[in-house]
């Protein structure tokens, strides 16, 4: 075997462990899908569709990665000709006509032929040459605006044709933008040229037709200013298929060279020529016209012409669109001085790079770990295949975090009902392993939402319909506890303590607690032999529902039990959209407050003993560290409903001390203060 075959199986399964294995990379984007296939039916009813894009979409988990939302309203039907009119309801839709004359090819002016029913395009539309368009400058501030005014986000900025803003620890990009069902009479060189190099598929070719494509609000800067009439062309429904066909091999040269891209070439630079897109594009063109063997064993050869072509647009100043090759991408860029200075310095880099040949990876730290043992050992034994291999604790620990950062819970109860409602639907359909799990998990979220929101909004009254409520709500919780995983039970030991009914609770939290004790739990980390050796055999579906726990996560805007009323409410205010509980410290606590509400002193205070020695001795395993501010506090509300005010007061200062990933500090000053009053209280009285 050649070295340079050598080198690529390592890098290539360097990059497996790196980016990750098809598995892993299936898993992410199966989940997203289905996450998707579940809100459709909700955002066509509501008027208003979103769409998870970019890397993150792609099936990436880079630790910078942001996140990419497109947005856009079903009433806003923009078309390409004035005959296309005909098949839209005016009572209902606002049409707007695309115009890509006296626009540079990828841009084009939008517009508006009907009264808008959108307040939003009555505030956005400007008069030009005897007709009213909508400005992109004035149309790009509603989700700056949107995200300005919702507290969850921090650093709002302006960035391109999005709103940007930080969420939980994420930079989160937002464009609110319109969508076509037509394609631009430019796009006709590139449909010609699928054709003709058999790539994309046929059938991924097809569904990107249908699709459409966007435009989102930034003008060209040509002229240097931005020109706030123009609308750019945004093709990334489009892009993420064919991001998805490429195979895995194609896929790691893709991450490799987003990797290189910011590890070398931006390392040290403010204001970058080159970005992630470029990179994505040149991948598109050479998969299509490259005619590159593409195999694990190439990957090097792989990268290296994938860097000269790179190169070679830097060195010409053009790279053209992958759809609409007359758009140069780099004309914006070389429009002004400096920019002209950045491409120069940046082809001095490149051309350095290239006489160093492939070892020019070596200057990024982490491809340097995956391939310098091969470089340095002739004898290091390299098994490729084992990078698509991972044990089943790996495997499902990635299913498990990507099912547990989606949310299904809605403002409005109509639209959860809405939800069940083609949950049903989707049952009864093939669908993948991995699909299948993400609507058990969905299903389990949805059922818990509507149980307590409905127990919130009753104004039943009478014994026989408090009755029905009661049996509905129940069997509603039990179901949750029945086809999600371990933890999901605790949501009705929740509703049986806010009912009262303090044994059942316990006898909930008891079943709860039995099984989160098993070796082979899931929660934070696990032990994978242990895993691998008690789950072999079991079906994905019964792992998760047998060895798999999450966090108890209470929605903000859903009130669940008295306790947690001023820690919801304060969450809520700052911008929080739900409480994320260790399953630990919720059987814990539970066991605390329904032992005192029943009167056993004994075990009440053994159990709250446990929950305090849980938050002192714990090393992150049971009570991950993002989450104890809450662990904290919910000790300090234990020990003061039991009379221990000394060590709530303690407890409360211990929630301030901690990462403010809740932002209930306000809370915890509040029950200090309280405290402290008490204090004062028996002070005054004593004397």
């Amino acid at each position: 075997m050649s070295d340079n075959c050598r080198v690529s199986e390592a890098l290539y399964v360097g990059l497996c462990g790196y980016v990750g294995t098809p598995t892993e990379v299936t898993i992410r984007r199966e989940v997203m899908d289905m996450e998707e296939m579940i809100w459709q039916p909700v955002q066509i009813h509501r008027g208003c569709r979103s769409m998870d894009s970019g890397s993150h979409r792609e099936g990436f988990r880079f630790k910078s990665s942001d996140r990419d939302w497109m947005f856009w309203s079903t009433n806003h039907k923009v078309i390409t000709d004035l005959s296309q009119s005909s098949v839209y309801d005016l009572s209902k839709h606002t049409i707007i006509l695309m115009e890509e004359t006296d626009t540079p090819p990828g841009f084009v002016k939008l517009q508006l032929l009907t009264p808008p029913w959108d307040g939003h395009i009555g505030k956005s539309v400007v008069p030009f040459s005897d007709g009213m368009y909508i400005s992109s400058e004035r149309w790009r501030k509603i989700a700056l605006t949107f995200m300005m005014e919702n507290r969850s986000f921090s650093n709002t900025i302006h960035h391109g044709p999005c709103a940007s803003g930080i969420h939980r620890g994420t930079e989160n990009d937002y464009a609110v933008c319109f969508h076509c069902s037509y394609w631009s009479r430019l796009t006709c060189y590139w449909r010609q040229r699928c054709t003709l190099h058999n790539w994309p598929p046929n059938d991924v070719f097809d569904e990107i037709l249908r699709n459409g494509c966007h435009f989102v609000p930034v003008g060209s800067k040509i002229a240097g200013d931005e020109n706030v009439l123009e609308w750019r062309l945004s093709f990334s429904r489009a892009e993420q298929k064919l991001v998805y066909s490429m195979n895995h091999t194609q896929f790691l040269c893709y991450g490799l060279l987003k990797l290189f891209l910011k590890e070398v070439v931006n390392r040290a630079t403010e204001e970058p020529f080159l970005c992630s897109y470029f990179v994505k594009t040149t991948m598109f063109w050479l998969i299509q016209i490259g005619h590159i063997t593409w195999s694990p064993n190439t990957l090097l050869d792989c990268f290296w012409k994938c860097f000269k072509f790179l190169l070679h647009c830097v060195y010409r100043g053009v790279l053209p669109n992958f759809f609409i090759p007359q758009n140069n991408m780099f004309v914006s860029k070389l429009s002004t001085v400096k920019g002209v200075r950045t491409r120069d310095y940046l082809l001095a880099q490149l051309n350095w790079y290239y006489e160093m040949g492939v070892t020019c990876l070596l200057q990024s730290p982490t491809v340097r770990k995956m391939i310098e043992p091969v470089i340095c050992n002739n004898l290091f034994r390299i098994e490729p295949l084992l990078g698509h291999i991972k044990s089943a604790a790996d495997t499902d620990a990635c299913i498990k975090k990507e099912t547990h950062s989606i949310r299904y819970s809605s403002e409005d109860l109509g639209d959860a009902y809405f939800i069940l409602r083609f949950i049903i639907v989707l049952s009864n359909q093939s669908l993948t392993e991995y699909k299948t799990l993400t609507l058990q998990q969905g299903t389990a979220e949805v059922l818990v939402y509507v149980a307590f929101t409905y127990l919130n909004s009753s104004t039943v009254s009478t014994n026989k319909t408090v009755y029905r409520s009661d049996r509905l709500i129940g069997n509603l919780l039990k179901l949750a506890g029945r086809v999600g995983d371990v933890s999901w039970l605790l949501y009705l030991a929740l509703y049986y303590y806010r009912t009262c009914r303090y044994r059942e609770a316990l006898h909930v939290t008891a079943l709860v607690k039995s099984r989160l004790t098993r070796p082979y739990i899931m929660y934070g980390t696990v032990d994978r032999d242990r895993y691998n050796e008690s789950v072999a055999g079991w079906s994905l579906s019964k792992r998760m529902k047998k060895a798999w726990a999450y966090g108890v996560r209470l929605d903000s805007d859903v009130y669940c039990i008295q306790e947690l009323a001023l820690e919801q409410n304060v969450s809520k205010e700052n911008g929080d959209p739900d409480l994320n509980i260790s399953p630990y410290v919720v059987t814990d606590m539970l066991s605390v407050l329904c032992n005192y509400r029943l009167g056993n002193r004994s075990q009440c205070l053994q159990s709250l003993t446990d929950l305090q020695t849980l938050l002192l001795y714990d090393d992150g395993k049971y009570v991950p560290l993002p989450i104890r501010d809450l662990s904290w506090q919910i000790l300090g509300i234990c020990q003061q409903v039991v009379g221990d005010l000394h060590g709530a007061l303690q407890s409360y200062q211990q929630s301030l001390r901690q990462e403010t990933f809740h932002k209930i500090q306000n809370a915890s000053k509040y029950r200090i203060a309280l405290i402290l009053n008490r204090f004062n209280e028996r002070n005054v009285a004593i004397f």
